[in-house]
């Protein structure tokens, strides 16, 4: 399902990924480990398309990021470890402006939105403000935005970072239960 060969990034002359190799199968969770500034954010960057890499290749099923970046976005979900979140908003209204961003029609869009509010326990504060939730929250509802499109592959960084032990237990078992049908990237 992804391919990755040799992908490599310069930041001028300093280099933050240094010619990796893997391959990760449909159905496969994924996790990388690493100290601070050793490349995994930026290769995360890389496999999503928003940063391009100086040499190397990165195949998703049939295309490669240089020249099917587009179709490639579409079959991923992305949770960035700060999840871009509008904090005035209601967490209903957020994932409503999500699913309209993403084109689902009304009664997609209705169905997706109950379906991700049950699959992330978001049902208790569907009508509160994002700001006013806890972090633990606000990751789940970044969880929820990735995946409103039913992307193949979940690709999620750092998503229990902050959280407190009992938030970090339901998250990875939210992930588990995703992963049983998606290819998930986490670091």
């Amino acid at each position: 399902m992804i391919r990755v060969e040799n992908l490599t990034k310069y930041y001028r002359d300093v280099c933050a990924v240094d010619h990796i190799n893997f391959e990760i199968r449909k159905g496969e969770i994924l996790g990388l480990m690493g100290p601070n500034g050793a490349g995994k954010t930026t290769t995360l960057r890389m496999l999503t398309g928003f940063l391009r890499p100086t040499s190397g290749t990165i195949h998703v099923k049939d295309y490669t990021i240089n020249e099917h970046a587009l179709e490639i976005k579409k079959l991923l979900g992305y949770l960035p470890e700060a999840a871009p979140l509008y904090s005035e908003m209601l967490v209903y209204d957020y994932l409503d402006y999500v699913a309209n961003i993403r084109e689902l029609d009304r009664k997609q869009k209705i169905s997706r939105i109950r379906q991700l509010a049950d699959l992330c326990g978001l049902n208790d504060v569907m009508h509160k403000p994002i700001g006013e939730i806890s972090r633990g929250f606000k990751q789940r509802v970044g969880l929820a935005h990735a995946m409103m499109n039913d992307p193949e592959i979940l690709v999620l960084d750092e998503p229990t970072s902050g959280l407190d032990p009992n938030q970090i237990v339901e998250i990875r078992e939210i992930i588990r239960r995703i992963g049983k049908e998606k290819t998930i990237r986490s670091w």
